[in-house]
């Protein structure tokens, strides 16, 4: 039989507010357990909430992006469930009126477009964190986290694949960056995935969906989501029936296992909460909000390369984090070259990345400095190797760029007669001290050419010109 994955997403993103949603306790992640915590938050009888507006704007800033209609007057309701993390036995979330609906987001994925309806996006209290001690058997809570706001962003059952899955999920976290709502730290939880399939026959109804929870990297959904594709298709094979249920994924083992049967919103018995009036959402107001709206990744990256003339693989490699799209747009307005400065930038700086375990959030270099030896290699004042060498001192060591490449002799020698003698001489004195490698490149072996260049400039150390030296060795060797 010809089987199909149909796959809907819940995203949870923790908003990078200064306070929690209904009190004005720290959202700072982190911190000793309980310490982040008041009566309204920890779900004392008789406390009464208080919305912070900053968690409104927020919401419908996502909602513009994802281009989604605004509900006008939204309200919240009260969904009731008991779990050890929810103090209060139930969480303040927006069942009817959530506060936007019906967007969409266009992804790229297994080679074509895709278009993912948005069914709606709303606005919650986050629960605090359970800890299990293996070795004790017993388990502590932390309330530092109870209250922090959430948006839940609700897909449509739109996705068939991992791949699908992951560049939405890729697209919806640059836009979250680059509004600036959410740090989108999922190895912290402040984005979480839960994922909702079913296996079908091809051009059949939905088939019982089941839903892994609160899956926390990229690696770990595309993994979860091959398993239950093979795990539920095995069982229909087979004539079985999938049980509808919540199952957690063990991403060290491989392999997910229930853990309770799945509720549907009934179970939860939602009603109206009644400690918060509707929330109004005037034409002022939303048109203060749009005004609000930044340049978005996708619309950096078509701007780098129409304008910058940036190659749109290094567009995509710049926009990946907004920190990274930052630099590159400080070192460009800097220097005044935007292609040297997006070479640096996808080259060297995300070496050094990699090479210190840098994330992309905690980049913050001197750009002054680095503008500064991009203007001097565009203008052949140093040569590429003392570009990086200096490039490596000022990101890894923070050094002054100038007074390096002062004390290293490393600014390349003048276009003039002097520096031609120093040229002459230093290629005069490999040739005499490698008359084999000078045989060989007479003889034809190329190889022999790029070892004697190395040479010459390992002689004029850091200031040497290469095309000034790579000239004079042809030279000398009679071409």
């Amino acid at each position: 039989m010809n089987w199909e994955t149909v796959i809907g997403l819940e995203v949870h993103a923790e908003l990078s507010t200064s306070s929690k949603i209904f009190c004005g306790c720290s959202t700072a992640f982190g911190g000793e357990p309980n310490t982040r915590v008041c009566p309204v938050c920890a779900g004392f009888p008789g406390t009464l909430p208080k919305l912070n507006r900053a968690v409104v704007e927020y919401a419908v800033l996502v909602g513009l992006a994802l281009n989604c209609e605004i509900t006008r007057q939204c309200k919240f309701d009260r969904k009731n469930y008991f779990y050890p993390d929810l103090p209060k036995a139930y969480q303040v979330s927006q069942l009817y009126a959530p506060i936007c609906r019906n967007g969409r987001l266009d992804v790229r994925a297994d080679g074509e477009e895709k278009s993912i309806g948005i069914r709606e996006i709303h606005m919650e209290e986050d629960a605090g964190k359970l800890i299990h001690d293996a070795r004790s058997g017993k388990t502590f809570m932390d309330f530092n986290r109870c209250g922090v706001p959430l948006i839940e962003i609700v897909t449509h059952p739109d996705l068939r694949t991992a791949a699908q899955v992951i560049a939405y999920l890729e697209k919806l976290r640059e836009t979250l960056l680059y509004l600036g709502v959410c740090d989108c730290k999922m190895q912290e939880g402040s984005l979480r995935a839960d994922v909702n399939l079913s296996v079908r026959q091809a051009g059949s109804p939905p088939g019982t969906r089941t839903e892994m929870k609160n899956l926390n990297s990229f690696r770990a959904i595309a993994r979860a989501i091959d398993y239950e594709t093979k795990r539920q298709t095995e069982i229909l094979r087979e004539g079985g029936s999938v049980l509808q249920e919540t199952r957690r994924w063990d991403d060290e083992k491989g392999f997910s296992y229930g853990m309770r049967s799945k509720e549907n919103a009934p179970d939860y018995r939602y009603f109206p909460e009644p400690d918060l009036l509707p929330v109004e959402i005037d034409d002022a107001w939303l048109n203060a909000l749009e005004k609000r709206l930044p340049e978005l990744a996708h619309q950096k990256r078509e701007r780098y390369v129409k304008d910058c003339g940036v190659s749109e693989k290094e567009a995509v490699i710049i926009t990946a984090h907004k920190n990274v799209s930052d630099l590159f747009e400080t070192l460009s307005e800097l220097s005044g070259s935007p292609v040297e400065s997006a070479h640096l930038v996808t080259g060297e700086i995300m070496r050094l990345l990699n090479q210190n375990n840098i994330l992309p959030e905690e980049l913050s270099p001197d750009a002054r400095g680095l503008a500064f030896l991009v203007r001097l290699v565009s203008e052949g004042k140093i040569n590429r190797n003392a570009y990086k060498e200096t490039v490596e001192a000022v990101f890894v060591r923070g050094a002054d760029p100038e007074k390096y490449i002062a004390e290293n002799n490393l600014m390349m020698l003048a276009d003039d007669e002097e520096a031609a003698v120093a040229v002459a001489a230093a290629v005069a004195a490999v040739l005499a001290e490698n008359p084999g490698a000078k045989a060989d490149y007479r003889a034809g072996k190329e190889k022999a050419f790029g070892f004697l260049m190395g040479q010459v400039m390992k002689k004029l150390g850091g200031s040497g010109n290469p095309d000034t030296a790579r000239k004079s060795l042809k030279a000398a060797l009679g071409e």
